[in-house]
C-alpha cells in the first residue's frame, strides 16, 4: 500500500492517528474513492471538486493545489494495473465539541491494488437485497455528501453479506428505491433511463454522471423521479454504477428477477471510452 500524509510519503506501518482526531472520536471526515489505469486517476478532477464542495459546506480545510499535487506524485509511484484511492479529509483533533482551528486539518491519500471485473464476470452481474435500515443523512439540510459517519451503509452492507447478496439497495418511507450503499441505480422503463432524483438521501455520484451523459450522447433519453420498488422490479433492465465497478446489471433483488436488456452494456462502453487513459 502507498501512503501520502499532507503530501510526504511515508511507509503504511508509520501512519499514526491521535486519539483526539475527530475522524477517530466521531467520524468527522470526508472522502472520496477514485480508480487508478496505468498511472492515472479517472475522473480525478470531479472527485475533487465533489469533496470540495463538501468541504465548502462544511467548513473543512481543503489545500486543493497540495492534494492535486499529491496525486499526480502518488499516480507516477503505482505499480499495479489498477488501483484502489481513497481521498481522506479530516479537521484534526477535538478538544471539546468546537471545531479545531483550521491549520490543523490533514489530507490522507492511500493507494491499495484493486482488480477490476473481467467481460464475463461483468455480464454475469449482482445480486442484490433491500437494506434492512433507513438510509440517513446526519446534514439533512444539504446534499448527500461522502461523510465518514457511514453507520447506515456499513450496517446494509453486511446484512446484504449475511444474504449471500452482492449490494443492499435502500428504500425511502414511501417505497421508492433510494441508492444502493456504495453505488447509483438506473432503470430502464418504457423505453427511458430513470434514476432516483438527487437530495439528501441519494449521492450526486461521479458515475452516475458519467451514465446520464453517455446516455444523452446515445440517444437515450433520461428522466430523474421517483423510483418505486414495484417499478423497478418490473423495468426492461436494472444496474447500479460507481467509480470502482462502472456500471454492472442486477440480476435479483430479494426474491425478485429482474429481466437483463443491452442498455447498460452500450452505456458502459461508452463509458470506458470517455474515461480510459
Amino acid at each position: 500500500m502507498l501512503v501520502c500524509l499532507n503530501g510526504q510519503f511515508i511507509p503504511d506501518e508509520q501512519t499514526r492517528l491521535d486519539l483526539n482526531d475527530g475522524s477517530f472520536l466521531y467520524g468527522d471526515s470526508l472522502f472520496e474513492t477514485i480508480k487508478a489505469r496505468y498511472h492515472h486517476l479517472l475522473l480525478l478532477d470531479q472527485h475533487l471538486e465533489r469533496i470540495e464542495q463538501a468541504a465548502r459546506l462544511l467548513e473543512f480545510p481543503y489545500p486543493r493545489t497540495q492534494i492535486r499535487s499529491a496525486c499526480d506524485r502518488l499516480a507516477e509511484r503505482l505499480t499495479t494495473p489498477t488501483a484502489r484511492i481513497r481521498l481522506t479529509l479530516s479537521r484534526g483533533s477535538y478538544h471539546g465539541l468546537v471545531h479545531p482551528d483550521r491549520n490543523q486539518g490533514w489530507f490522507l491519500l492511500t493507494a491499495a491494488p484493486y482488480e477490476e471485473r473481467d467481460d464475463h464476470t461483468r455480464h454475469q452481474g449482482i445480486n442484490c437485497c433491500l437494506a434492512p435500515n433507513q438510509r440517513v443523512n446526519p446534514f439533512s439540510h444539504l446534499p448527500q455528501l461522502k461523510h465518514g459517519n457511514y453507520a447506515d451503509c456499513l450496517y446494509a452492507r453486511n446484512h446484504a453479506h449475511r444474504q449471500q447478496a452482492d449490494e443492499a439497495l435502500f428504500v425511502d418511507q414511501n417505497g421508492n428505491l433510494l441508492e444502493g450503499t456504495t453505488s447509483n441505480l438506473f432503470a430502464v422503463i418504457d423505453n427511458q433511463l430513470v434514476t432516483p432524483p438527487l437530495g439528501n438521501l441519494v449521492l450526486n455520484g461521479i458515475m452516475r454522471k458519467q451514465v446520464l451523459e453517455s446516455a444523452h450522447e446515445l440517444g437515450l433519453p433520461c428522466v430523474e423521479r421517483p423510483l418505486p420498488l414495484a417499478e423497478a422490479i418490473n423495468a426492461t433492465e436494472l444496474f447500479i454504477c460507481n467509480s470502482l465497478i462502472d456500471v454492472v446489471p442486477v440480476n435479483i433483488i430479494d426474491d425478485s428477477r429482474i429481466r437483463r436488456g443491452d442498455c447498460w452494456k452500450q452505456i458502459y462502453n461508452r463509458i470506458s471510452l470517455r474515461i480510459d487513459p
